[in-house]
Order: C-alpha cells, then structure tokens, then sequence
C-alpha cells in the first residue's frame, strides 16, 4: 500500500506542487509497467516518512502525463529528480537502494 505521504502530480500540478520556493520535491517518474519502478516504490514509501517535513516525495507517471517529462528530457525510468527552490538540483536514473536514495537525498538537503 503506497504511502499518504507520497504526493502523485500531474502535467497540471506539476508547478504549485514542486516549483514553489522553500520546498524541495524529490520526483520520482515512472510507469505502471516498469519493473525497477515497483521495486523502487516501496522505499520511496520509507524514505517520505523519514525525510518529512524535510523533502516532499512525489511521484508521475509518464504515461499519463507527458508534457513535464519530455520538458526534463525523461529518457529512462525510474529517473528521480531533485528539485530545490523551484530549481531541479539533481537527477538520478535507474532504481537505487535505500541506503543510495538516502544518501543522494541527503546530499541536496
């Protein structure tokens, strides 16, 4: 069961739920299909709840929204992007660990 804490965005939403000054949004972009995705869900899960009020966790899915990821040039899923201040600060590809979400978490914090 996904989290609460995990925020899924649109197209529509994307700019008042990531691109506000003072929060940092991690995005995780992905598809119903993609294996990685449903193996990198549950510690999206985890992480939301140890990193809130801290980082929000959100999540899109690219088959149902697809302006925002061609914008970012979204090529392969999972891709995480970190966005800070209303700027994207950093990119990951691929599905991480937990201990390798935490730490690319924890060095744009």
């Amino acid at each position: 069961m996904a989290s609460e804490l995990v925020k899924h965005i649109t197209d529509a939403s994307f700019e008042s739920d990531v691109l506000q000054p003072g929060t940092t949004v991690l995005v995780d972009y992905w598809a119903e299909w993609c294996g990685p995705c449903k193996m990198i869900a549950p510690i999206l899960d985890d992480v939301a709840e140890s990193y809130k009020g801290k980082v929000v966790i959100a999540k899109m899915n690219v088959d149902e929204n697809r302006e925002i990821p061609a914008k970012f040039g979204i090529r392969g899923i999972p891709t995480l992007m970190m966005f800070k201040d209303g700027q994207l600060a950093a990119t990951k590809v691929g599905a991480l660990n937990k201990t390798q979400l935490s730490a690319f978490i924890d060095q744009h914090i």
